[in-house]
């Protein structure tokens, strides 16, 4: 089977990280894959592709002209015949759909976001049929796929977009005389909350909280609201708070402690997975799948999104104690292996492209086609929660 993989953009952190670890899994079933980007952005997404050998193709238009950026689509599926169209995020989505239909290529559709615009929700929903199956990301996800989409659950194929690795870079445990570094990995937009982080650390300094030892905090993304936190930080007069850019995650991971996810929302949230795999604790908001993913006083500890008051005081709690800091990051690090390492994430994506490859038969037998629909469904069942 030939995939058109088509993305938005190679922006760092977007739909292209998580490429590389499903592009292992669909040409180990024997699929031949390239990637079609409709835009560069940052091209920060672009070196893991390369390392991965995933053939790719970056058109040089922007995030606005939809239909040169159709045109160009329509050209490349034209040249390279491919047997399915493979999209993530909505601009991919609907213009892969519309090549789809142009040249009777079936199309499977991504979804891992947890909030979508409201014009852009009503345009997947009326073309919800176009892609004849979906893949979610988690179980919260899978789940608003179903109620905002109007989408059949049996029409939703479950792949979480995260694959844990065993000898993936640890973080060293905190030590007396150290400084606790804290530290969280994403853009900085409203959806990731740290506003409230910021108004967190606040109350900490307002209410006379004296950690046992000092803190550092670090925040590394870029995104439009830099400027804004920066100066809400800084009118808070939060002296230990730096916005430190665009980093490598392992490497950024491996200098903390601690990592914080105070999120207003979130699907999987492939960061905060990334921080349990490199051994540290997470403080995060209860939203998305990280409740299924953080067991509160075993490996981090969760709290209300949007609530600054519960943030600091949770921060507090963990603060008192530095030293508990690496037992429940080495008790997180275990969690996250045994839910999505690589046995787990090879087969969910082996059952998702079953269910894709039955449905794409144009003549299935129809006992074949019942049996790989149970053998889906029980896959999909015992992925861990």
């Amino acid at each position: 089977m030939r995939i058109a993989y088509v993305i938005n953009s190679l922006e760092g952190g977007g739909a292209a990280s998580a490429v590389p670890p499903v592009a292992r899994i669909l040409r180990s079933e024997g699929c031949a894959l390239r990637v079609l980007a409709l835009t560069p952005r940052d091209m920060r997404g672009m070196q893991a592709l390369e390392q991965a050998g995933v053939p790719t193709v970056v058109r040089t238009g922007g995030e606005k002209d939809h239909f040169s950026a159709l045109h160009w689509l329509g050209a490349r599926v034209r040249d390279w015949e491919p047997d399915l169209i493979w999209t993530s995020l909505t601009r991919a989505t609907l213009l892969g759909q519309i090549v789809g239909q142009r040249f009777g290529i079936p199309v499977v559709s991504w979804q891992h976001n947890a909030f979508l615009k409201s014009a852009n929700r009503w345009l997947l929903r009326l073309r919800q049929r176009r892609s004849m199956a979906w893949i979610a990301d988690s179980h919260c996800v899978a789940e608003l796929t179903h109620q905002r989409l109007h989408i059949e659950r049996d029409r939703i194929a479950l792949w979480p977009l995260f694959c844990a690795e065993a000898d993936a870079p640890q973080a060293t445990p905190w030590r007396q005389g150290q400084p606790v570094r804290i530290g969280s990995l994403g853009r900085l937009h409203y959806s990731k909350g740290y506003d409230v982080l910021i108004q967190a650390l606040a109350r900490l300094r307002a209410e006379g909280f004296d950690p046992p030892v000092p803190i550092e905090v670090e925040i590394a993304g870029d995104g439009a609201l830099r400027g804004e936190l920066n100066a809400q930080a800084a009118a808070l007069g939060i002296p230990n708070l730096r916005f430190v850019g665009y980093v490598q995650s392992s490497d950024f991971l491996c200098g903390l402690h601690l990592y914080l996810q105070p999120s207003r929302r979130e699907g999987l949230c492939i960061a905060a997975h990334e921080a349990m795999q490199a051994g540290l604790p997470v403080l995060a908001s209860a939203v998305g799948e990280l409740p299924h993913s953080i067991h509160a006083g075993r490996t981090g500890s969760l709290v209300p999104a949007g609530d600054a008051g519960a943030l600091a005081g949770m921060l507090h709690a963990l603060l008192k104690d530095p030293e508990s800091l690496a037992a429940m990051g080495r008790a997180a690090r275990d969690h996250v292996l045994e839910r999505f390492g690589g046995t787990a994430f090879s087969a969910a994506g082996s059952a998702a492209l079953q269910r894709v490859k039955a449905l794409h038969s144009p003549h299935p037998d129809k006992a074949v086609a019942v049996a790989l629909a149970k053998t889906v469904a029980h896959v999909v069942e015992t992925v861990p929660r």
